[in-house]
């Protein structure tokens, strides 16, 4: 790395900075030719990506709380095997094997997320959670100590279920005062060494399945996008994000306010950033992309960076969509990002349902538009992966032989580096994920890792892509690197 930590840090916060947290399920590439490490700065930051639920299990030790996905995921049929993050990896007791497994990488970052139910079990209602804090301050400390560098979210999903009881989770402005609560609880107790925060992953792809398609809990949607027991889709989506929305400002505040400061961080938020190019080429359809632009990160985006929503969301949504008060406005302009992270997914191609009939798409419905993998001239963008299904009649060779997922890798980073030669202000590639883990509403059918898991036994067995990503990150013309007080600090090139 480039500098001392403060410097690389001081660096980072002149300008905004765009964090790759890679998917792994994407736009299709043509094959690319050879990459190597050297042809990305040396203060560029490659790392590794988890969630709190989706890999810790230990739903019930160290005193901490249900969450909303602990309920959920119990209440039959609402996963596809029918199972759980009861255990999921079990990172809770095994978390400095997982630490050695990056550290034999040689990624030099990782993306991890705060339970709240384990630092707050029922959320400001109850305690601080002292076994919960001590498990992250262990966490975070070991990561150091290999010279990687922790990027911390406070929210990935997961809220205690005690604030969906007592006042409906999202859906109540009560959880601004919870959410801001949970994060000054981090920002105190782990800022001093963490100093790169995210506030929320993908907001505006959870917003949509929980409170439109009615995927996530708590279930709730209504026709044309879902069947539900109860909910509105046309109303609560933009109610829960108007909250969140919110709560990210109000953490942002706090932390410039009380802790930036002194801990010289940086704080931004993950969204959840599909490309969109017309299905034909009309005026319609071109402008249904700028729809959908709007209806995806600019629901989330434009109030954080403008302090109101996107034009054509209040065109469209006119009552539907809440209104910033004066004061709010102020605060949300005032706050800003530090950096924004892309979890990109996939490119898909749109079509406008304005002038023209359209069965409603789940997840760009709301913009009048319809997406599509394939045009009508056969053109392929789809989704191709990387997940691996998962089927109990498969081997583990079946699943570390990955060698799309090594081709994927390659070549998506043979155009970010060329990306990135062409001025794209990107300063960071995390790949989803370390390892094999619980992959929500789909369980335990999908695979994203690296490393592959047995989850009967526990055990992590390094894929192809692993291996691929452990050589390109040590090969050709490699930074060494050192750990001075606990940051990853620059050798010279062998």
């Amino acid at each position: 790395m480039g500098g001392s930590a403060g410097e690389r840090r001081r660096d980072m916060g002149a300008e905004l900075i765009k964090l790759v947290w890679l998917a792994l399920l994407v736009k299709l590439l043509p094959r690319a030719s050879a990459v190597d490490r050297a042809q990305f700065p040396p203060d560029f930051l490659f790392g590794t990506s988890t969630s709190a639920y989706q890999i810790e299990g230990a739903y019930l030790e160290g005193n901490r709380g249900l969450s909303n996905w602990d309920v959920f995921t119990h209440k039959q049929g609402t996963i596809e095997d029918g199972s759980n993050g009861d255990t999921a990896d079990d990172h809770y007791h095994r978390y400095m094997e997982d630490i050695e497994l990056m550290h034999s990488l040689g990624v030099n970052s990782y993306r991890f997320s705060i339970a709240w139910t384990r630092i707050l079990p029922r959320g400001r209602f109850g305690i601080v959670n002292p076994d919960g804090i001590a498990f992250y301050n262990a966490l975070i400390d070991a990561l150091l100590q290999r010279g990687i560098e922790p990027f911390v979210t406070i929210s990935h999903y997961d809220i205690p279920q005690e604030l969906e009881t007592r006042y409906g989770g999202w859906l109540s402005p009560e959880i601004q005062e919870d959410f801001s609560y949970l994060a000054e609880v981090c920002f105190k107790m782990f800022g001093d060494r963490v100093k790169f925060w995210t506030t929320f992953n993908q907001p505006n792809l959870s917003i949509k399945f929980s409170y439109m398609d009615g995927w996530y809990p708590p279930r709730r949607c209504s026709q044309p996008f879902g069947n539900c027991a109860a909910g509105n889709s046309s109303t609560e989506p933009y109610i829960a994000g108007h909250n969140m929305i919110l709560s990210h400002a109000n953490a942002v505040s706090i932390y410039r306010n009380k802790y930036q400061g002194e801990q010289g961080g940086y704080i931004g938020i993950a969204m959840c950033t599909r490309w969109y190019e017309p299905f034909r080429n009309t005026t319609a359809d071109i402008i249904a992309v700028e729809r959908a632009l709007s209806f995806s990160g600019g629901w989330f985006l434009d109030p954080i960076m403008h302090g109101d929503y996107p034009p054509e969301m209040r065109r469209i949504l006119g009552p539907n969509l809440p209104e910033f008060t004066s004061k709010q406005k102020k605060k949300l302009q005032a706050t800003k990002l530090d950096f924004i992270g892309l979890c990109h997914y996939t490119a898909v191609y749109v079509k406008d349902c304005i002038f023209s009939p359209c069965k409603a798409d789940p997840m760009d419905g709301d913009a009048r538009v319809v997406t599509s993998a394939v045009r009508d001239d056969g053109i392929l963008i789809g989704e191709v992966g990387y997940a691996q299904a998962s089927n109990s009649s498969m081997t583990v060779k079946d699943f570390t032989n990955d060698t799309p997922r090594v081709d994927y890798i390659r070549d998506y980073l043979t155009f970010l580096a060329s990306a990135i030669r062409k001025g794209a202000e990107v300063r960071g590639y995390f790949v989803w994920s370390l390892l094999d883990d619980f992959e929500w509403t789909s369980g335990y059918t999908l695979r994203f890792g690296l490393y592959h898991v047995d989850f009967k036994t526990l055990k992590r067995t390094p894929k192809l892509s692993a291996n691929w990503y452990r050589k390109f990150l040590k090969g050709s013309s490699p930074l060494r690197t050192k750990v001075h007080n606990g940051r990853v600090s620059p050798t010279a090139r062998e």
